[in-house]
């Protein structure tokens, strides 16, 4: 998928609108979204698979800007939720109830009760308890609850460990075994109708083989829950392909991702319609993190550039050892030397990058943080009292601001009088 960042005589650009004038206009730290290139990478997805049934279900976690949300519902997207509010953010944005997977290990009886109410397509459930809740809730709501028990395949995935949720110590998914058994002990319940069997291995996933392993399991899976007498009539092999944050890194293709897990599924997937759940790979490319540079500083041999942008705006360098690049938005001449990356916030971890190699800079110089579209205003907080940032969104050519920066007062609003 094309990056839509680029370098434009001199100066990082969108198409021809220069980065450097977004962060004039609307201050720092920023997240700016390149819409075209969100829309662009569902649409890639939607070609990859167009020869199956399927539904695409954005992972509303990676990135829940409310204008992103309402350009995917109108190009056909569905929606991956993991709680209530998320559901609130999707209707808000005009998505589809019957196209939202309510996915997640904790789900609450309120949760449930607003999924039901809105008539979601599916709900992924990860434990025996839970779906006795579920099943207790559509009882009294006398609504029919349609179920997708969530398969712990037990395969290993090469990424973080933060974010790996396929194996059988974690927290995720149900045993085969188990989840074979609640399908037969729920198959004649009046108000849940088991619809599809799903999986999820992880995030991040740079190889399409440990899908494809976990895919095929679960089609062996989905024909034995089929053959005791439960009419499936979906898949849901959940998201997690991953994107080239580093240079010289390479991600597989939504078509080589497709080519795969259809390879794989074979013949115990005839009949059923596919779901899947990008998130990253459809948000992360498509989105950066303005920041403006308040000063350089040398310490114990170490040059410290100092942004106004912290792990308050973007964490994943703190919580997963995450890279980002970091370019300016304007190019100097000049030789690239080492430099230690971090933000403002009184933290150790504050760090988005070790020794570096950076352009030269000044305080006051603008640079990018590239790669931001996913998990980064959505893991966004206060933390050191710090509102939180403006984002815009561009598309064709034209910049709007998608969600004004938090004031003060907004973030002080719910407290109540000392």
């Amino acid at each position: 998928m094309s990056r839509p960042f680029a370098y434009r005589r001199g100066q990082l650009a969108c198409g021809a609108m220069p980065l450097a004038g977004l962060a004039r206009r609307f201050g720092t730290p920023l997240f700016v979204y390149d819409l075209d290139a969100v829309l662009g990478a569902y649409g890639a997805y939607e070609r990859a698979f167009a020869r199956v049934p399927h539904q695409i279900c954005a992972a509303v976690k990676a990135n829940a800007n409310r204008t992103v949300l309402a350009a995917l519902a109108r190009a056909g997207s569905g929606f991956d939720i993991v709680s209530g509010g998320e559901l609130a953010q999707v209707l808000a944005a005009g998505g589809e109830p019957r196209r939202v997977v309510f996915s997640g290990v904790g789900k609450t009886a309120g949760e449930m009760d607003a999924a039901l109410r809105a008539g979601i397509g599916l709900f992924n459930v990860e434990s025996a308890p839970e779906l006795a809740l579920l099943a207790e809730r559509a009882r009294r709501l006398r609504r029919i609850a349609p179920l997708g028990l969530r398969v712990n395949p037990d395969v290993a995935a090469p990424t973080h460990r933060h974010i790996a949720t396929g194996r059988r110590g974690h927290k995720f998914g149900v045993a085969p075994a188990e989840a074979l058994a609640l399908y037969r002990q729920y198959a004649g319940h009046r108000w849940v109708r088991a619809t599809a069997a799903s999986v999820h291995i992880g995030s991040q996933i740079l190889d399409p083989a440990p899908f494809a392993a976990a895919v095929r399991r679960l089609g062996h899976f989905a024909a034995e829950v089929r053959a005791a007498g439960c009419a499936l009539e979906a898949l849901d092999i959940g998201g997690g392909l991953g994107i080239a944050y580093r240079p010289g890194e390479r991600a597989p293709s939504p078509a080589a991702y497709a080519r795969a897990v259809l390879a794989a599924l074979g013949k115990d997937g005839a009949g059923l319609r596919l779901i899947l759940e990008p998130g990253r790979s459809i948000f992360a490319a498509a989105g950066v993190l303005l920041s403006r540079v308040l000063y350089i500083k040398h310490n114990g041999g170490l040059r410290f550039v100092i942004l106004d942008a912290g792990f308050t705006e973007l964490i994943r360098p703190a919580l997963y050892g995450a890279y980002h690049e970091i370019l300016p938005l304007r190019r100097r001449p000049g030789r690239r030397s080492p430099a230690e990356v971090v933000g403002p916030v009184c933290e150790t971890a504050d760090t988005f990058a070790h020794a570096r190699p950076l352009s030269p800079l000044a305080a006051g110089d603008l640079v990018a943080l590239m790669d931001a579209g996913a998990y980064g205003y959505s893991l966004a907080s206060n933390y050191n009292g710090r509102p939180r940032p403006a984002e815009v969104v561009l598309q064709r050519g034209r910049a709007r601001l998608a969600r004004r920066r938090e004031t003060l007062e907004e973030m002080m609003a719910r407290e109540g009088k000392a």
